[in-house]
């Protein structure tokens, strides 16, 4: 919350640097974030941990 507070007051102070009116603020879409579903989502870390353990157990 700090970190905003600070870019806005500094922002503020950048503006009012420029002469002349002011510009017009751009809008930036937000980014669309989708959740990757997966039929085996949180198996596979698992399984190579286990791989993983018997190559070890077997040298």
């Amino acid at each position: 919350m700090k970190k905003l507070a600070l870019a806005a007051a500094l922002s503020i102070a950048a503006t009012s640097a420029f002469a002349g009116g002011m510009a017009e603020p751009v809008m930036e879409p937000a980014p669309v974030v989708e959740e990757a579903s997966s039929s085996a989502g949180g198996i596979i870390v698992p399984l190579l941990l286990l791989v993983l353990v018997a190559a070890a157990a077997s040298n």
